[in-house]
C-alpha cells in the first residue's frame, strides 16, 4: 500500500481551544476502511436546520498528485441527513503551507426532514477523509500560490 500522507495537529496557538491535548489524529477504523475518521473536538448539538463550523485542529501533508476529500460519516447522513455545507470538502496539497497552517475546518448542517436533532459527543467520529489520486492536463500551466482556504485561489 502506498503511504502518501501524514496527519498532524496544527499549533496550539492556531487551534485556540483548551481541548488541544485531547485532539485525536484522523484514523481508519478497520484495515479495510478507505476513510480516515475525523473526531469532534467538543460536544456538538444540532437541531434541524442548524449548522456548525468545526475546527478539527488537524492539517495534512500529502505527496504530489493526491487530494484529501471530506465527507460526512455515512451513519450521520443516513440517520439524520447531516451534510457538509460544501457537499464535499477538498483539501489540496498546498493548503498545508497556508498562513493558518492548513487547519482543516468542517462545516456540517443537520438537514433532517423528520425533525430529528443530532448530538455528536466529543471524540466521536463525525466526518471522514479519503485520499484520491488525480491527474492534470498535458498543457497545464498553473503557477499560482495558495494562502488560505475557501476562495483563496479566486
Amino acid at each position: 500500500m502506498n503511504k502518501i500522507a501524514m496527519f498532524e495537529k496544527v499549533s496550539r496557538e492556531q487551534f485556540g481551544l483548551d481541548v488541544y491535548d485531547e485532539l485525536k489524529l484522523p484514523r481508519r477504523a478497520t484495515a479495510g476502511s478507505a476513510g480516515y475518521d475525523f473526531f469532534a473536538p467538543y460536544d456538538i448539538a444540532l437541531d434541524p436546520g442548524e449548522s456548525a463550523k468545526i475546527p478539527t485542529g488537524i492539517r495534512v501533508k500529502m505527496e504530489d498528485g493526491w487530494v484529501l476529500m471530506l465527507f460526512p460519516r455515512s451513519g450521520l447522513g443516513f440517520k439524520y441527513r447531516v451534510q457538509l455545507d460544501n457537499t464535499v470538502g477538498i483539501i489540496d496539497k498546498d493548503y498545508y503551507d497556508s498562513d493558518n497552517e492548513g487547519h482543516i475546518f468542517i462545516k456540517i448542517t443537520n438537514d433532517s426532514k423528520d425533525g430529528k436533532s443530532v448530538n455528536i459527543s466529543r471524540g466521536a467520529a463525525f466526518a471522514q477523509g479519503i485520499f484520491i489520486p488525480f491527474g492534470i492536463t498535458i498543457d497545464d500551466d498553473a503557477d499560482g500560490i495558495r494562502n488560505g482556504g475557501f476562495g483563496s485561489t479566486g
